[in-house]
């Protein structure tokens, strides 16, 4: 097989802000994999500047990458434990790497990935629409602009807080999952749910710093809402750790590796009794549909990153009332816009 990269810049609609950090645009990474037949499949990197992730780092990880020899490249377990070590720091660049190799098995065999998967197309969540930090009445416009979308995901973490919810709860009525994004601490977190919950809030998402596992702990024993984990859910062994610390998990390809990981991540936080979410960087259609493909099996989508670019380069999943409509393309689905 041959692997090829090249930048891909994403522009914001607007300035995208959370607790501890601001972006117009973000450089994400498409890699495309082709084989001796000609077939090919291509995959989306979005690094995360908090995992210590750049696309430069991901070009660079890529460039030095020995692909295995393979006979068959429909053994997709083989290649991928291959580059566990080599792409052990780059979690992005082996998820984008992972979506080309789905998607050319299903070009391949033309079938799409979520029949691959043996899914129901018909299962997909809605989606959350992500409200970003931002003054009041920016926050009223853009929860206004976002009416078609069943329910919002508010981004907290500040010592406005309060006004926020109360600024978005003037002009929707809709459900709410709050994201701290890791900046509470425990005993703000304990008061926080008891007036988020009188809101209509249905969860709460990483409220404490990634490594707090105790204090984790302590809110999911002190009931109320929902505590899902984002920044201390990366892997298989992260999803272990965290039984009986949270209520559920938040899975991003780009965070855990890809498809594969992600499926298993699935299977053992349902072991767990665990719910499960399906998250996102800001990505073009092209990462968001690979995510989409395992929607079915979870209970929470908030899959809108190609929602907030201004210059989607791809087509794929769909957004209906909310609900997220799968391409019936094989592999990925995905083409070009």
């Amino acid at each position: 097989m041959n692997l090829a990269h090249a930048p891909l810049r994403l522009t914001l609609r607007e300035t995208f802000r959370i607790a501890r950090e601001s972006s117009d645009v973000r450089d994400n990474v498409l890699v495309t994999l082709s084989d001796a037949s000609g077939a090919e499949g291509i995959g989306e990197a979005a690094p995360s500047p908090y995992y210590g992730q750049s696309a430069d780092g991901v070009a660079a990880a890529l460039d030095g990458l020995a692909l295995p020899q393979v006979s068959d490249p429909k053994v997709l377990e083989d290649i991928l434990a291959a580059l566990q070590a080599p792409l052990a720091n780059h979690s992005s660049a082996l998820a984008a790497v992972d979506m080309a190799l789905h998607d050319m098995l299903g070009r391949n065999i033309g079938i799409p990935l979520f029949r691959i998967f043996g899914l129901n197309p018909d299962r997909t969540p809605v989606t959350s629409f992500t409200i970003g930090l931002a003054s009041a009445d920016e926050m009223r416009r853009k929860t206004q602009e976002a009416a078609d979308y069943a329910v919002l995901k508010v981004k907290l973490g500040t010592p406005e807080d309060r006004d926020i919810i109360r600024t978005i709860r003037q002009v929707t009525s809709v459900p709410i999952r709050v994201d701290a994004n890791a900046a509470w601490t425990v005993d703000e977190t304990l008061e926080n749910l008891r007036w988020l919950a009188d809101e209509g809030v249905e969860l709460v998402e990483q409220p404490l710093a990634a490594d707090d596992l105790d204090g984790l702990r302590r809110v999911c024993d002190a009931g109320g809402l929902p505590i899902i984990a984002d920044e201390s859910a990366r892997t298989t062994k992260d999803v272990v750790a965290l039984r009986g610390c949270v209520h559920g998990i938040n899975i991003k390809l780009a965070k855990c590796g890809g498809l594969r990981e992600a499926l298993k991540m699935i299977h053992i936080a349902r072991a767990q009794d665990m719910k499960v979410m399906l998250g996102c960087f800001i990505e073009s259609s092209l990462g968001i549909t690979a995510a989409a493909h395992l929607s079915p099996l979870v209970d929470y989508a908030d899959l809108d990153g190609h929602l907030l670019i201004a210059d989607d380069p791809y087509r794929g999943v769909g957004v209906r009332d909310g609900k997220m409509i799968l391409p019936d393309r094989p592999g990925l689905g995905v083409e070009r816009a």
